[in-house]
């Protein structure tokens, strides 16, 4: 277990963005009738299995670093900031525009940061946003930096349709086990999202980042395994294959320890915390993780109903959300709690 405790880092600005255009899972099962009729299938299906209702498509054509700088400037107007008082970006999903250069960099140039501000890529599936924290974080607390915005733009267009494709194309050689293993990738919605974090001494909000524990289970790295990086724009084809069950059952086990861990190393109990806010996987992830840390699910503000998974978006967007439609109180505790495919797991703790 890696321990993180902060003194001088505060949470000073929020913003997201959610397409506007909209997949249903009805609209999925219908594109896949002759899948669902070869195995005898019935419509509902998929919102049954995962409580995903819907999830939302960027246009045609939109990269990842389009969605991160549209998102990033929205955190910046709820700082009350301008670009030329950030020194440094961190660009954390799991899309990228291409392998080379760093997305951060389109971002950087997009936003129209100082030439002196850091700036580079951070990767780790669904986790990528929260690792981005910790790392600002880190750079704050040490004096380094002032201020710096972390951004997150993920795509799921391509996924979905690839996967679709995928399915029709395979004719009778797809299997019952192929079509499980796919149904993760018909699960993943698109959104962005930033955050601002400031050094005490510049903070307007005093909204205070605690720290958090880190944790990982890597025997699990082969539950979910995505095509090679292809990039993001358009006839991008990608796959993605994941053993769902076991990695609910490994990920809820880590889960468990890393929330124990968080708990000791924040001297905090489940009645300290007033707002808990989540990655966002389905139905049945926040019942049994929420069942494995003895949390009350009240506490919990979800998604996933109409977004799906947004991957390392997923939980600062709901974060932001939540925060938006239901402030939280001064002195709140609020606990976000990240898991990711490989398996790595990171829980902050934010002092409102």
């Amino acid at each position: 277990m890696s321990t993180m405790r902060y003194e001088k880092v505060c949470l000073d600005g929020c913003g997201y963005v959610v397409p506007e255009n909209v997949l249903t899972s009805d609209e999925i099962e219908r594109k896949l009738a002759p899948v669902y009729e070869r195995f005898g299938l019935h419509p509902g299906r998929l919102e049954m299995m995962t409580g995903i209702r819907e999830r939302r498509i960027w246009d045609e054509g939109t990269l990842p670093s389009d969605a991160s700088t549209r998102a990033g400037r929205r955190a910046l107007d709820d700082a009350g900031l301008g670009a030329d008082q950030i020194e440094c970006l961190l660009h954390t999903s799991v899309s990228r525009d291409c392998l080379e250069p760093a997305t951060a960099a389109v971002v950087h140039h997009n936003l129209g940061l100082p030439r002196k501000s850091l700036m580079f890529d951070i990767s780790n599936a669904c986790l990528g946003f929260l690792n981005g924290i910790t790392s600002l974080a880190n750079m704050i607390e040490l004096g380094q930096v002032k201020r710096g915005l972390i951004v997150a733009g993920e795509s799921s267009r391509h996924l979905i349709t690839s996967t679709i494709d995928q399915l029709l194309d395979a004719g009778s050689r797809l299997t019952r086990q192929d079509l499980k293993a796919a149904l993760a990738s018909l699960t993943i919605g698109s959104g962005a999202a930033a955050m601002v974090l400031a050094h005490e001494s510049v903070s307007q909000t005093d909204h205070r980042l605690l720290g958090g524990v880190v944790g990982c289970a890597t025997e699990h790295n082969d539950l979910c395994r995505g095509s090679a990086d292809t990039g993001f724009g358009d006839g991008a084809s990608m796959t993605m294959r994941t053993d769902a069950e076991t990695l609910l059952e490994g990920g809820c086990e880590l889960a468990a320890q890393t929330w124990r861990d968080f708990q000791a190393a924040l001297n905090l109990s489940n009645a300290d915390i007033h707002r808990v806010y989540t990655h966002q996987v389905g139905a049945t992830h926040r019942d049994r993780l929420f069942e494995a840390i003895q949390m009350d699910a009240s506490r919990d503000f979800s998604t996933f109903e109409s977004l799906g998974n947004v991957g390392s978006v997923s939980l600062p967007l709901t974060m932001a959300k939540g925060i938006e439609q239901n402030p939280p109180k001064p002195e709140d505790n609020i606990a976000m709690l990240g898991i990711g495919s490989g398996l790595s797991c990171v829980m902050l703790g934010v002092k409102w």
